[in-house]
């Protein structure tokens, strides 16, 4: 099947140079902020020229933290002597490659991402036409489905490794059902973990049903094994043709791993694309699975020692949470914990020093509580990635809530920061444990339209802590220790300024501010005032205060797009590639708190 009508509605020639500019626009941006690119600020225009003599010319307002809003119908490229205007992204990647270093083979394969990219924005173009107003009213499984990805990475919808058929099949924007396929794994191969409350008979139970189950028990009798020795886990249909199939052969055919069938319960994947909403019974678990295909700056896998050690950070998240009254009681933070795992290590790879990352993540399972199960009536959780987004018709999605709560912009973004920092700021100050609390991760609760409470996900992957000796942390097993990532001051704050403030918050607030609907400084000023109540309400942490310092005039610049294009490329290497250090971000809530001081 050749999708030649998928591919005739996607890629039509306006709609093609429409993502171009809005892509080639974010790539200006960023590449700025990440002080990959400098042009020249002449008159109303910054002109950037390439190594090879190709002018660019384009008109940008200045933002705080260093950032610039690019306003993509100024974007002209000089051709024969004549201003054009500028539609094609993968040009100007390669107009600039000698100007970033960026070698011939990184560019090669950026491109592609690039490409794909590019077809996943044409698709959301053409398809995806709901409003704002209409999006407030959406399910938050449904509401993710309608995110264009990370706002940060050009590259944000990569997805190498699906052919174009597994894109329409697979991505979150087709909002696409799906069930999960099931496998048995000996038990000799497999760690199961969980919590202390949930044991895997009553996990697999909840999840299957007795008579799947039993079934499945039937399968392994037929090949002559006793299903006491086997786990059931579920895996993605793309990961078992693509990998699993391939890698885990010798397994296959000794009967170590035994193919069951489908479950039947519908699933809906998120923006993640390899975690799934049950749609069936929305109160069970949501599953997260191994898919390994590169997107954003790495391959999706399930890293092994962290998928095994997943239920006993949510039992050390959680604990906090029990005994503190301030998260418990005043916030009422919700913590959907990541309660059970499975993880399959590779009999060869695992044994190989230094393998690539990429093939020691390959099979396991993680369930996590599902985020239905902790809501009170009346209220709805969305992504923060959300707040951020603006529909066709340019309309903000928080413009919408704004409207519909009854607030002006003022007063919503007040009670937003409210809702968000304190639990956040708690965990980090109180007890040396910070989340990354990034777009995707993170999860506002409305009620009546306006922010109600903070959710929190992904401990797997985003819990950290301080490498300073807290008393808080002093009861971490040497296990824990080993594989959570500790971190000094700067890196632990770098969480939540570079996570939440640079990767989310500023582009919330340019939405904003592009939309008349708020200043900018009032914005950053609302942040500023929500971190001082916080520290005014608990002055005993003041040292951890300064420790933790959000209101440093300079932070280290985090980079994401300057990592794969000029840091780390495509290698395979044996660690996941981490955000770029390079220079300094002027910190605007420094400037804000100065300028109070001085009034």
């Amino acid at each position: 099947m050749l999708y030649l009508n998928e591919t005739e509605a996607i890629l039509q020639k306006e709609a093609w140079e429409k993502v171009n500019r809005s892509l080639l626009a974010k790539m200006l941006a960023e590449y700025m902020y990440e002080d990959m690119i400098h042009p020249e600020k002449v008159n109303e225009y910054y002109v950037l020229t390439t190594q090879n003599e190709r002018k660019y010319r384009f008109k940008a307002e200045k933002r705080y933290f260093d950032s610039y809003d690019v306003k993509e119908e100024t974007i002209e490229v000089m051709e024969k002597n004549v201003w054009r205007p500028e539609v094609n992204a993968i040009r100007f990647l390669t107009d600039i490659q000698e100007n970033i270093g960026m070698s011939s083979e990184t560019a090669g394969h950026l491109i592609k991402e690039l490409n794909h990219t590019l077809i996943a924005d044409a698709y959301l173009l053409a398809h995806h036409v709901k409003t704002s107003d209409q999006l407030t009213e959406l399910d938050y499984a449904e509401l993710e489905g309608e995110m264009s990805g990370h706002p940060w990475i050009t590259y944000n919808k990569g997805r190498i490794g699906f052919g174009f058929d597994d894109y329409l099949k697979y991505a979150p924007e087709m909002q696409r059902e799906t069930k999960l396929f099931w496998i048995a794994v000996h038990r000799g191969l497999a760690q199961f973990q969980s919590v202390s409350e949930l044991h895997y008979d009553k996990l697999i139970a909840n999840e299957l049903g007795e008579e799947m189950v039993q079934n499945f028990r039937e399968v392994i009798q037929k090949y002559g094994k006793s299903p006491q020795e086997y786990y059931f886990m579920p895996v993605h249909e793309w990961q078992w043709l693509n990998v699993l199939v391939q890698n885990f052969p010798e397994d296959l055919a000794n009967q170590k791993i035994i193919p069951l069938d489908e479950g039947t319960d519908h699933y809906l994947p998120q923006q993640s694309i390899r975690t799934f909403v049950n749609l069936t019974n929305r109160y069970k678990h949501h599953v997260k699975l191994p898919m390994s295909i590169l997107n954003t700056l790495v391959y999706r896998g399930l890293p092994s020692e962290r998928t095994v050690i997943a239920p006993q950070v949510t039992a050390f998240v959680k604990d906090i949470f029990e005994n503190d009254s301030f998260l418990k009681e005043e916030c009422e933070v919700v913590l959907p914990g990541e309660v059970a795992s499975i993880n399959v290590s590779h009999p060869h790879y695992s044994e190989l020093k230094g393998a690539p990352y990429q093939y020691l993540e390959m099979l396991g399972t993680i369930w996590r509580e599902s985020i239905y199960g902790y809501l009170k009536e009346g209220e709805k959780p969305i992504t923060l990635a959300a707040l951020h987004h603006v529909d066709p018709d340019g309309k903000p999605f928080v413009q919408s809530l704004i409207e519909k709560s009854g607030l002006n912009a003022d007063e919503w973004i007040k009670q937003f920061f409210g809702t968000i920092m304190p639990p956040l700021l708690h965990f980090l100050y109180q007890y040396g444990t910070v989340f990354s609390p990034h777009g995707q991760n993170t999860i506002l609760i409305l009620k009546d339209y306006k922010p109600a409470r903070l959710a929190v996900k992904d401990y797997v992957d985003d819990v950290n802590i301080s490498d300073q000796p807290f008393p808080e942390l002093a009861g971490l097993d040497e296990n824990m220790k080993s594989v959570l990532r500790s971190e000094p001051p700067e890196g632990l704050t770098q969480f939540i300024f570079t996570g939440l403030f640079i990767c989310h918050l500023r582009y919330m607030a340019n939405v904003l501010v592009t939309n008349d609907l708020m200043e900018e400084k009032d914005f950053w000023s609302h942040l500023a005032e929500a971190i001082q109540a916080y520290q005014e309400k608990f002055p005993h942490l003041e040292e951890r205060f300064k420790l933790f310092d959000f209101f440093k005039a300079e932070l280290t610049k985090l980079c994401l797009n300057r990592n794969r294009m000029v840091d780390y490329g495509y290698g395979d290497g044996d660690d996941r590639p981490h955000a770029s250090e390079f220079g300094k971000v002027r910190n605007a809530l420094h400037d804000i708190r100065q300028e109070t001081m001085t009034i």
